[in-house]
């Protein structure tokens, strides 16, 4: 599988490098304004390939994004200390209106798979952007924050993350929910567990797991500038769901007719990927406060999403 990625900063770098050394893509284009850049980490990944797989990278223009089967979009505006994923949204917009069209122009069969924050709301403007029919345009949602759940309640009980279900929907951001009502370890209820191995976890641990997962990627930022590793190993994930058709269940953000009573909104559900992007959206069976919290998340991003759209409209 051929695959593209915009823009060779942290994300896209770190994603290149990943998808060569796990082998889910046979090609890696590499594209960015900065040529020199895309080149230097091009070169450096294509060194490491031998080790792990026969893949090879390269860096290129839009015109090498010919026959990508998936073209991922890291390109944006850096989330600084202390910014939120909504405050990049002006930028993030200006940027897709250039970036997008050239994809669709040299990729026009291609998944689009979107990862510039606001995640959620910059999926809309792709598919908006793109004309693409909203089954081949999918945001890395709360994969990420997904994987933070269920790894934090791993450390927490003592299993392994894969061991562990539970899903975080909605907005990949401050409004993202966690599930706790459904969530399992093997066959019992986290509560049932934490019991069955004598720990507790009460409101007080579960608000602090909540917030260590909503806030994790601000302490990161704060410490090192950027997240990069998490969002790589999502992105291939996705990846890998597509490439080998494997109809896994990932809480992939695309665009929703009806989530809570919101119409027309980009969010996170659990979701089957196959080879063609979203084949199935599943309705999750929810706790009332939860149904209430994804509502909310949703009315949030439904009023981001509708002045980003209306940047564009301005400008057509």
């Amino acid at each position: 599988m051929k695959i593209g990625i915009i823009g060779a900063g942290a994300v896209g770098s770190a994603t290149a490098f990943s998808l060569i050394m796990t082998g889910v893509a046979h090609k890696v284009v590499l594209v960015d304004m900065n040529e020199k850049k895309a080149l230097a980490e091009a070169t450096d990944i294509g060194h490491a390939a031998p080790f792990a797989s026969a893949a090879k990278i390269k860096s290129g223009t839009y015109a090498d994004l010919k026959e990508c089967s998936i073209v991922i979009v890291t390109a944006g505006a850096n989330q600084k200390p202390g910014e939120t994923r909504i405050d990049l949204l002006g930028r993030n917009v200006k940027i897709f209106e250039n970036i997008i069209p050239q994809i669709v122009q040299n990729a026009p069969d291609c998944i689009l798979l979107i990862t510039s924050n606001p995640a959620d709301i910059m999926t809309d403007v792709a598919l908006k952007l793109s004309g693409f029919p909203k089954e081949r345009v999918i945001g890395s949602g709360t994969v990420l924050d997904t994987s933070r759940f269920r790894t934090l309640l791993a450390y927490y009980l003592g299993v392994s993350a894969k061991s562990v279900h539970a899903d975080v929907l909605g907005e990949h951001g401050d409004s993202e929910v966690l599930v706790w009502s459904n969530a399992e370890a093997g066959t019992l209820t986290l509560e049932e567990y934490a019991q069955d191995v004598g720990k507790t976890l009460d409101e007080a641990k579960k608000a602090e797991i909540n917030d260590s997962v909503v806030n994790a990627a601000y302490k990161i930022i704060e410490g090192k500038g950027a997240t990069c590793f998490g969002i790589a190993g999502a992105l291939t994930q996705i990846c890998r769901a597509i490439g080998n058709n494997d109809y896994s269940i990932l809480t992939v953000s695309s665009h929703h007719t009806d989530v809570e009573g919101i119409k027309d909104v980009c969010l996170s559900l659990p979701t089957v990927i196959n080879r063609r992007g979203i084949h199935h959206v599943i309705t999750p069976k929810l706790a009332a406060q939860e149904h209430a919290k994804l509502r909310m998340s949703a009315e949030t991003m439904k009023d981001h999403t509708e002045k980003a759209l209306a940047m564009i409209s301005q400008k057509s």
